[in-house]
């Protein structure tokens, strides 16, 4: 069967838990006790090599993007050199088609001034046979 406690005894179960509680905050080593300083000291050299662990990271991270850096910098130049020899490649080839083209049109020119020569030619050849013949 349950029986609820009275007054008096939760009073007095807070008061020995008070005073529990109070004994051991007292029995904490003050901030001059040799393992409290050993614990400080052992957080702060966990802190440097921290500190250290993370300059080195960035040291390399650094490292790392300017190497990445000048590698891009070395393919976008190879790119560039080859983009224009590529258009120089282009541009000739261009040239050189209007150059064929200029070509074959003056042939085209010349033989059709010679058709038209050898055609005036056959005309006047026939006026001549046709005035003869008269």
């Amino acid at each position: 069967m349950f029986r609820e406690k009275e007054f008096t005894e939760r009073l007095k179960t807070q008061a020995e838990a008070k005073k529990a509680l109070l004994e051991k905050f007292k029995a904490r080593p003050g901030p001059d006790d040799p393992a409290v300083v050993a614990r400080k000291a052992e957080r702060e050299a966990v802190l440097k090599a921290r500190e250290e662990r993370e300059r080195q990271k960035e040291e390399e991270r650094q490292e790392r993007l300017a190497r990445e850096a000048a590698e891009r910098a070395v393919r976008e130049a190879a790119e560039r050199e080859v983009r224009l020899a590529e258009e120089a490649r282009l541009k000739a080839e261009a040239e050189a088609r209007e150059a064929e083209d200029r070509e074959r049109l003056a042939r085209q020119l010349v033989d059709e001034a010679e058709r038209k020569a050898a055609r005036d030619a056959r005309y006047a050849a026939r006026k001549a046979r046709v005035r003869r013949g008269r």
